[in-house]
């Protein structure tokens, strides 16, 4: 089992293909294998890697009381020190989105590209927005100790769906397909993750910094304030590309994976302009 020494715990990640580096962050309550496809599809020309976050899947829990988004980023960074990688594209979705791009604000000159899919800024845009991240996550937890965090994200999911609509959850059945193949989550975990996401309006990211390629995605069906979040991300990072992904949900990359794999191969075009060209080059398809 690859794992790398990260802080005070020991990560695990999974690496396939060679060529330029991508790295994938996932969201809360999942592991790595939430981005497989694009993993899989990308490491054709690529360097794909996907890894557990603090708290997740093989990775595991660790002996902190209290995680944040500001340790997450930590945790990344150490893990490309590890695995010696010098500058990457950063593709992160929901939770994993908020890693990235605090990542990418502080460590500017090692991200070569930057990918934030059906995830939020830390301001809050609404009151409504504050109730769903702050007070709403905050309040599962107690449910969570009682009857698991399975059972209440079902009920979550529900509630979203007669909130915003169908579709806002997107294939929820193959995010439970993730959840049941891998680690369980203990508790505590879980309420660890909860209070970082629900704490990330406390971390400050500098947008101006991030000079990389960034594309923001978000799912067609997104929750109405996700989909204001969207907007949000690109107005603040300058020269971002804005795409909505038609019949995705807030899992997107799983929801329409074809779509988004071919959004990232083109973002990777263009954060690695010098590999695109070699490899033209070197299959003659150069278009003369």
């Amino acid at each position: 089992m690859p794992t790398a020494r990260t802080n005070d715990i020991e990560t695990y990640y999974e690496r396939r293909g060679e060529g330029p580096p991508v790295v994938f962050v996932h969201g809360a309550i999942v592991d790595h294998s939430q981005w497989d496809p694009q993993l899989e599809a990308l490491s054709d020309e690529y360097t794909t890697i996907a890894y557990d976050v603090r708290g997740h899947g093989r990775t595991g829990g660790s002996q902190r009381g209290r995680y944040s988004v500001d340790l997450f980023a930590d945790d990344l960074d150490a893990l490309l020190d590890a695995l010696d990688v010098e500058q990457a594209v950063l593709c992160g979705l929901s939770t994993g989105g908020c890693i990235a791009q605090v990542y990418a604000a502080r460590h500017p000159d090692r991200v070569a590209g930057l990918v934030l899919a059906d995830t939020f800024a830390p301001e809050y845009l609404s009151v409504g927005e504050r109730l769903q991240r702050s007070l709403g996550l905050r309040a599962t937890v107690p449910f969570v100790r009682l009857f698991g965090y399975e059972r209440v994200e079902r009920w979550m999911v529900r509630l979203q769906e007669r909130i915003s609509g169908e579709g806002v959850s997107g294939d929820y059945e193959t995010v439970e397909r993730i959840r049941e193949t891998g680690p369980k989550m203990a508790t505590d975990e879980f309420a660890k993750v909860i209070g970082a996401v629900a704490g990330f309006h406390h971390t400050e990211v500098r947008f101006p910094a991030i000079s990389a390629p960034t594309l923001v995605l978000y799912g067609e069906h997104e929750a109405p304030f996700m989909r204001r979040q969207a907007h949000h991300l690109a107005t603040e990072v300058g020269g971002a590309t804005l795409r909505a992904v038609p019949g995705g949900g807030h899992a997107s990359n799983l929801d329409e994976p074809e779509f988004v794999t071919d959004a990232v191969r083109e973002l990777l075009a263009q954060a690695y302009p010098s590999e695109t060209v070699e490899t033209t080059e070197v299959t003659g398809e150069s278009g003369a």
